[in-house]
């Protein structure tokens, strides 16, 4: 009776993570999609007909692609939009509509996007001129909302998301300063804002990489693994359960791992490793084979990488799809998926591998197993946005089995963390940890 009590107050802990809407920092089950470049062609509707899902968490708006001149590219939802007089900025009612009811009928996360292919400026030109962009971004699109010429008119983002292509110059600056004004509004209002990063997964990051070595507090960051060498195409599966130290070493191209360690601040290269010791890792993934050049795979082949990452990584918080008009093959403005959709089944494998770890597995980090290739800076292919009409398969499919390894104190401990991501999870997640100890003896 006691055994059942346990698994009973577990599970209802692991329901708050699912049933909450947003991002949160202690679940292992977000779901980011980027939205607003139509990359599908034609099918991308207004950012309302999507906010429906309760299987999506994080809505980037993409993209703002100049800071010195802000201007904003929507593709075909900026046909909605007009410009102020004298200005290149847009001004988009529609969008401020869909970005409230987003927010506040659905709770979810709307972040915008800065960079893009597009983005060409390669920063500032001086410290003060990125601290001088950063104050007007945030006044822009923050919530001064009596500033002139808002894109969104009164609809306020929660944080703001790095995905530039190329190294910039004087980018750390800004993002300090953003993250400082944040922080402040934050502070003031009690009202949560957010900053994320989408580097590429050869680390360290190109584009980024300033940036996230512990010099700016980032509270998630969304890793492009594909268009690359260690994207989930060359994930090797292993047989039976996707975890343990010996299947770690094994990836020799995809490298999480890499990732992982920088989120704990012991990176395996020797740079320095994040600033935010909390900070997650979500995987970054193609929508469909056209919305990357290389990197998609089927979700069947996607579950056995959400399991590894999940079972292996503390850092792991989800995954980032790329994006909204290849993920939703339904028009029309229902705002629901395709029975059977890609969406449907990345969360059913979040799902999965999350009620696994309730039976008893996890595995904490092991910072020392990644191979060398995984430390190498190599080209990709560009970002999400610059991808083309190809696909690449993973290289081995192992749907797993086998049994699960018993829970240890440690990662009792940590599991518990993991899933209490509101006060009556937490509350119940201490009474497991207090209780298990005599009953797993």
């Amino acid at each position: 009776m006691q055994s059942f009590c346990v698994k009973l107050v577990a599970a209802a802990s692991l329901f708050t993570s699912f049933a909450s809407a947003g991002f949160q920092k202690d679940s292992r089950n977000n779901v980011a999609v980027y939205w607003g470049q139509n990359f599908a062609s034609g099918s991308q509707q207004r950012l309302s007909s999507y906010c429906g899902s309760s299987k999506l968490d994080i809505i980037p708006i993409a993209f703002l692609t100049s800071l010195t001149d802000p201007t904003i590219n929507l593709a075909n939802a900026g046909n909605n939009c007009t410009t102020f007089p004298g200005s290149q900025l847009m001004n988009c009612p529609q969008l401020e509509e869909d970005i409230k009811t987003c927010q506040s009928k659905h709770g979810k996360t709307v972040m915008l996007s800065i960079g893009g292919e597009t983005y060409q400026e390669g920063g500032f030109p001086s410290a003060s001129a990125a601290k001088a962009a950063a104050q007007t971004v945030w006044d822009l699109f923050g919530p001064n909302t009596k500033t002139a010429n808002r894109p969104f008119g009164s609809a306020v983002v929660d944080g703001f998301d790095f995905d530039f292509e190329s190294k910039t110059q004087n980018m750390v600056p800004f993002a300090q300063h953003l993250r400082e004004l944040m922080d402040a509004s934050s502070k003031k209002s009690k009202t949560p804002y957010y900053l994320s990063a989408a580097p590429q997964c050869p680390f360290p990051d190109v584009a980024d990489g300033e940036m996230l070595a512990g010099e700016v507090a980032f509270d998630f960051i969304m890793v492009q693994f594909y268009n690359n060498y260690c994207g989930v195409q060359n994930f090797v599966a292993q047989g039976g359960r996707q975890g343990g130290g010996s299947a770690r070493r094994q990836q020799a191209a995809f490298n999480f791992a890499a990732w992982d360690a920088w989120a704990s601040g012991k990176t395996l290269d020797g740079s320095r490793g994040s600033k935010n010791p909390d900070v997650k890792i979500l995987l970054g993934v193609p929508a469909s084979k056209s919305a990357a050049s290389i990197g998609f795979v089927e979700a069947e082949l996607l579950r056995p990488i959400v399991d590894f990452c999940a079972s292996n990584f503390k850092s792991f918080g989800g995954v980032m799809m790329w994006d909204m008009s290849h993920l939703f093959s339904a028009g029309g403005g229902s705002g629901s998926p395709v029975v059977g959709s890609f969406l449907e089944e990345v969360h059913g494998a979040l799902s999965l591998a999350s009620s696994t770890l309730l039976k008893g597995t996890h595995r904490v980090n092991d910072v020392n197993a990644t191979a060398s290739a995984t430390r190498q800076q190599q080209p990709g292919q560009g970002s999400s946005d610059a991808a083309k009409n190809n696909s690449s398969s993973i290289n081995d499919s192992a749907n797993g089995g086998g049994g699960s390894a018993p829970l240890s104190s440690a990662s009792t401990s940590y599991y518990l963390s993991s899933v209490a991501v509101s006060w009556p999870g937490l509350v119940l997640g201490v009474l497991v940890h207090y209780s298990l100890g005599s009953i797993l003896s």
